[in-house]
């Protein structure tokens, strides 16, 4: 296909899924702001879009990906919660092409913007963190797309945007021959009947949710294994979703696939990350471990993993089950005093997933799936601390919301157990010596 006759690409940078600024403390949806300002923006301007998870290729997953730093007619750069990755392609991108790239970014990211960046014109946005607002959403729309517009009218002076050919202007781009660069670009943007017969990448990863939806944890698995084989250098988020679907789905042995996600999770660095995502599955994995061997190092490094994402910034998630684990860690101490103050400590965690969890739950914009971890974490904790009626509330309200009956199951389970352990306080040795 010659060069001339290829629809203009739009090629996006940015981080999949939900990331987090560790220097705001703030989550947000890039998903979201893909799908709701990005995506819509750039068909509106007449182009095709695309990011790195939806190109079909066969073969190592760099090569497409540099081949639309230089050949995308249009390159948006996503900078928001500081992604070192894209802060890298948009480099290279600069590095490539004098012009024709578009940075944006959420507008808390400005309170931190690397000084390097302080002279590049950056478009800013406003994220909620689990979703967008529509207003802003089809604002910031019609600003992208005017963006994209006026950098790709043929009868205007494109402006240099890259600082690097601002600054040595007598620099000279690298170039492509018309066959490679048309090679290039119908290796990454597929037409016609080839399309319609190949899945994208995009496409496999929501089958892979909605098998985890249903509880088929082996099909979604599966399919992830796929997907970060032919991503060669796969993002965080998909190691942990793959994780969690590893050692859901109890294949070949529970034990071997806790295993398979323990290996999985090490690739993240688990002693020294902040990402408290990872930090939580950490802790699941190495609990459920301690649970099918009973070696007390899995439940030490369970406890490491889930007190070190809650402190990190106050995730309930991480909370609640590091609270659990104080008290079986307090069920097995050979110590009286260890005993105690491992149970005490739990109930003061649970005080404050109860005030996490409740402030949370006032967010109306928060996702249902959301909804339900808060509120059964909820009830978890109220229970924790001796408040049955709450409990109970929040466990019904918490189960109306669950969308998959896995959900529903291990909460139960969890709670149940926990009934056991307070049954044994130490505490009550105390309250016994008092009356005497």
């Amino acid at each position: 296909m010659p060069a001339e006759n290829l629809r203009k690409t739009c090629f996006v940078i940015m981080g999949f899924g939900r990331k987090t600024d560790f220097v705001t403390g703030r989550t947000l949806d890039l998903d979201k702001t893909y799908e709701k300002i990005i995506k819509p923006a750039v068909a509106e301007a007449g182009l095709t879009c695309l990011r790195a998870d939806e190109i079909v290729h066969y073969g190592l997953m760099e090569t497409p990906v540099y081949e639309q730093l230089l050949l995308a007619d249009v390159v948006v750069a996503d900078l928001s919660t500081a992604n070192s990755s894209a802060m890298y392609q948009l480099g290279v991108r600069h590095t490539m092409r004098p012009f024709t790239t578009i940075v944006i970014a959420e507008k808390n990211f400005f309170g931190v913007l690397p000084f390097n960046l302080h002279h590049l014109a950056i478009r800013q946005y406003e994220h909620l963190g689990e979703d967008i607002d529509f207003d802003e959403a089809m604002r910031f729309r019609k600003v992208l797309t005017t963006a994209i517009l006026e950098l790709t009218r043929k009868d205007t002076a494109t402006p240099t945007d890259s600082p690097i050919y601002f600054y040595l202007p007598k620099l000279m781009p690298p170039q492509m021959g018309v066959e490679e660069s048309a090679a290039g670009a119908t290796s990454a943007v597929r037409s016609g009947d080839a399309a319609q017969t190949d899945e994208s990448l995009s496409e496999r990863l929501q089958q892979a949710e909605d098998a985890q939806k249903k509880g088929d944890f082996l099909t979604a698995k599966n399919l992830l294994t796929y997907v970060r084989g032919a991503m060669k250098a796969p993002d965080p988020s998909l190691i942990q979703r793959l994780a969690l679907v590893t050692y859901k789905s109890k294949h070949p042995t529970p034990q071997a696939a806790l295993e398979e996600a323990r290996e999985l999770l090490n690739t993240l660095n688990p002693e020294t990350s902040n990402d408290t995502e990872t930090l939580g599955l950490w802790g699941a994995v190495h609990k459920r471990l301690w649970e099918v061997t009973g070696e007390a190092k899995y439940l030490d490094e369970a406890v490491r993993g889930y007190s070190r994402g809650f402190y990190l910034r106050n995730d309930y998630y991480n909370g609640i089950n590091f609270a659990y684990l104080l008290n079986i860690r307090s069920s097995l101490a050979t110590s009286r005093a260890y005993a105690i103050a491992d149970f005490v400590q739990a109930e003061r965690v649970r005080r404050e997933v109860i005030s996490i969890c409740e402030a949370l739950l006032t967010n109306e914009a928060l996702p249902e799936e959301d909804k339900y971890w808060a509120m059964s974490s909820l009830a978890e904790a109220y229970l924790g601390v001796g408040d049955e009626r709450n409990a109970e509330l929040k466990l019904a309200e918490a189960f109306s919301m669950a969308s998959a009956s896995w959900m529903k199951d291990s909460a139960q389970e969890q709670i149940e157990k926990l009934r056991s352990l307070l049954a044994n306080s130490p505490l009550k040795s105390l309250s016994e010596q008092s009356t005497d």
